[in-house]
Order: C-alpha cells, then structure tokens, then sequence
C-alpha cells in the first residue's frame, strides 16, 4: 500500500490513509533496547516506493498495524506495541534490494512460543503488494526471551555423554533405498552399517507406515539390528526411528514404541510444524531420548536469495524448539551451501555467543546464555575421500552421514562403514599431530588406506567425485584482507 501524498503531512490521528513511516513505524534515531527481538529483512519495493516506507511497512503488518488509520489505537499504549523500522540500508550489489532492520518489543511475543513468534514475524508481511520480494535474514533473540525456552532436550556434551563417544565427529548414514524395502531388508541394511563402524543410520523424511513397510514392523527390526550391532561392537549404536505422522497421537504412540524398544534416538520432519516439534521435545526430554530433526521441506522457502526465510532463522527456531540434532548443510555434498554461509549455520548452532559476522551472513551477535548447542548434521553426497575437507569445514561435533557413500560401496554395505570409521579417525590422529590435515588429506587418506581395503576401494571409486556448482545463498560482503 501506497498512501497518496498529501500537500501537508496530517496528524497521526486524521481520519484516512497515512504512509506507514508517517503512522510512526519508521524510527530512524531509535536505539533499541537489550529486550527487544531484532529482524533483518532483505526487502525490494516496488517501483515508486521509497525503501523507508516499505521498512515501515513491514515493520506494521508485523505488528500491529493495518491499511488505514483506526481510532481503537487510543484505547492501547500503541507506541509501545509498534514495531519500529530503525535503519535501511542498500545492498551492495544488489540494484533495488535493501536491508531493512526492524525492533519489536519483547512484550509482542508470548512467552516459549516460536508458534506465536512465527505468526508475528513472518506472518502477513510476505503477501505484502508493495513488496515485489521479501526474505527474512537474520533475528536476535533477546537472552531474556532465550530464557523461557527449554532448548534442546540433551545437546551436544550430553548426547556424547550417552554415546560415551568424545573427540572425532559421529558417523551416520540414512538407509538406502529409503523407500521400498521389506522391514526385515532395512533392518539388515542397518545391522551391515552399524556393526561395520557407523554410530548411527537413519530413516528418511518419507518413510513412515507405508504400505511396502508398516513403522511397527520396522522399527522391531531396525532395533533387533542395533542391539546385534552394539553387542559386536561394544559401542553405543543408535538409529533414528522416524515418528513423523498424521497426528500428534501417533507421534507419540511411535515415540513410546521406540522408547520401549531401547532406542536412544527418535526423529521427526520439520514438516510437522513447530507446535508438533515443540511438543516432541518436550516428550524427549522427559524420557530421555536423542531428538533429530530432518529439515525437510526448508528448502521451498531458504534457498532462494530474494525471497523467503534463511536458513540461520531456522536454525535458530528449532534451537529454541529444542532439537538436538538438525541437517545444516555440506559445503562439499550435493546438496546448496556456500561454505560461508554454512559455517555461520553450525555457529549459531553451536555456539554459545554467536559474533556478528556479514562475511557469514549474521546480521546480529546472538548471546545463547546456557542453552545447549544442537548438533549439525551433515548429509547428502559427501564420502570418505572428502573428510579432511569435511573436518576442516564443520569441526569435529557434527554427525557425518554417508548414505551412498556406504550403502553404494562395491565390497558390500559393512565394508562402506568401515571406510568411513577408518578415514575419519586417521584424519582426526593426523590433527591432533598437529599436521595440516587439510593441506595433506590426500596423502594421510592414502596412508591410512594401505592398511584398509574398504577405504582403498572407496577412494578409487568416488576418490573424483565433486558437485561443483553456484550456490544460490550467498554473502552480500566478503571479508577483505589486510595488510
């Protein structure tokens, strides 16, 4: 909406149509207060709309305005319930896109609800017509509204703590085929994985109760496989069994089976929606279960650059959910991530104070107090001969998951495991030499394979796999050296 000029600026209470900016939601000299939540919105007005007003624009329809002028306004302290739009500024590089940075009073937002504050900040504005594109960057969480959250239901140093496995990232891989097997087929897939040297296997997103494959049945054989698995081994071994389902009741009747059954781990799809995962932390938490979170679907709205919502939001919402695991990106897989980008992901994952860095696309310094960190999770198209890279890039508390790159191995599904588990630890031996594993992954990767056929085969038969293309998220700046 575009208010027509007036030949004098009227009162804020004339009856009619006011620009936003003049309704007070453009606040150029505001100074905003340690308890307010922080956006910043990438916004591209339409043609004859100044970038200010569509900041005041985006900052009322996310808060309490609406088209036109209602005199119910005096009946509330409305200025305190503003949204305030404090700063615009252009895009470099970027002809007609701006960064619009927007504060909301903390008392906008109920309390542990990222329900509510999803419905406020993102819930009207992006229809908006005097907006030909709209992507919500960045948020601070204020720590005051941090803390009536519980966050994840163990976090990192406990979820280890229940593994009893310290120093090197955990290795994962998701099922193959992931669709079509007999419940008795996926079990074995899963025992092959496991007892070869991978601390977890997963479902997919879209395996739930099919027809081919009924949960219950699954799941009795998947823990028939990982009890089998860690009896060999002697290690803590865990699959997430995914509970995501129609209903809420069948979430949790799903979760109790798996419980039942000795699972330390369950998952969900963050297609359930926040309610749902809000509450399967909950029950995580009291029954002292792994949470993941496979974050399907996030793409539709956190890929493009223009429009839509970054994934660091999103990562900040299921840490406030309270999810101890959440797929955050590759940078060397087939799957979208500048290695920028996904490195500012895992911070505001893991940190416990997240600086602000543009270079990695985070508009605000997040302080997490004492909520614990979730573990990323990397995934798609990555294997063995890729792990100094993958060390180098993701650190070491991340899980690993190597789908085809251990099912897909020639010597068998065992053998593909064990090429993982042997890559990973020479790469994190030869760290903690204090050798540039980076510089040398190669030729610690040809040292180690002398020793392990698995390995050998592996790096000759995807040793020159890459998937080298453009991302399409991108920092606005780059660091720039210095002399």
């Amino acid at each position: 909406m575009t208010a027509a000029p007036d030949a004098e600026p009227r009162g804020r209470w004339n009856a009619g149509v006011l620009p936003y900016a003049q309704m007070g939601y453009y606040e150029p000299d505001y100074v905003p207060k340690p308890t307010d939540v922080l956006a910043a919105f990438r916004i591209a007005p339409q043609p004859g709309v100044p970038p200010e007003e569509a900041g005041a624009a985006v900052a009322g329809e996310s808060s309490t305005a609406t088209w036109t002028v209602v005199w119910t306004d005096r009946l509330t302290a409305h200025e305190h319930y503003q949204a305030k739009c404090y700063r615009v500024d252009p895009v470099p590089g970027r002809e007609g896109e701006y960064i619009a940075y927007i504060a909301y009073d903390i008392d906008l937002f109920e309390e542990g609800s990222i329900a509510n504050l999803t419905s406020s900040i993102i819930g009207n504005v992006f229809g908006f017509k005097a907006l030909k594109a709209l992507r919500l960057e960045d948020m601070r969480i204020p720590l005051a509204y941090v803390k009536t959250f519980q966050g994840p239901p163990h976090g990192i140093v406990m979820e280890r703590e229940y593994l009893n496995k310290y120093g090197r990232p955990l290795l994962g891989a998701t099922t193959k085929p992931k669709l079509g097997l007999s419940a008795r087929n996926y079990g074995r897939v899963v025992y092959e994985a496991l007892r070869g040297g991978l601390d977890f296997t997963k479902d997919d997103e879209n395996i739930n109760s099919q027809p081919f494959m009924r949960w219950r049945d699954r799941y009795l054989f998947t823990m028939e496989a990982v009890n089998r698995a860690a009896e060999q081994t002697g290690e803590v071994k865990g699959h997430y069994l995914n509970v995501t389902a129609a209903t809420m009741e069948d979430m949790y009747e799903r979760a109790e089976f798996a419980r039942e059954l000795g699972s330390v781990i369950v998952m969900a799809d963050l297609t359930v929606g926040y309610t749902a995962l809000q509450s399967m932390s909950r029950w995580a938490r009291r029954n002292g279960v792994i949470l993941h979170l496979h974050r399907a679907g996030h793409g539709t709205y956190t890929r493009q650059k223009n429009h839509g919502v970054s994934f660091r939001v999103i990562a900040k919402w299921c840490r406030l959910i309270g999810v101890d695991h959440i797929h955050a990106g590759t940078v060397v897989g087939k799957l979208e991530g500048d290695p920028s980008m996904v490195r500012g992901y895992y911070d505001t994952l893991r940190l416990a104070t997240v600086p602000l860095d543009m270079g990695q696309g985070i508009y605000f310094e997040q302080e997490w107090g004492s909520m614990p960190g979730t573990m990323p999770v990397a995934s798609g198209g990555i294997h063995a001969g890729q792990m100094h890279q993958l060390l180098g890039y993701l650190g070491e508390d991340v899980v690993l998951q190597f789908g085809g790159g251990t099912i897909g191995h020639p010597m068998g599904v065992a053998a593909g495991a064990t090429a993982n588990r042997v890559a990973v630890e020479a790469m994190i031996k030869a760290r903690n030499e204090g050798r540039d594993f980076r510089a040398e992954g190669d030729t610690i990767l040809a040292e180690a394979a002398k020793g392990c056929q698995p390995l050998q085969t592996a790096l000759d038969t995807w040793g020159d796999i890459t998937f080298n293309y453009e991302s399409t998220d991108t920092p606005d700046t780059v660091a720039t050296p210095t002399a």
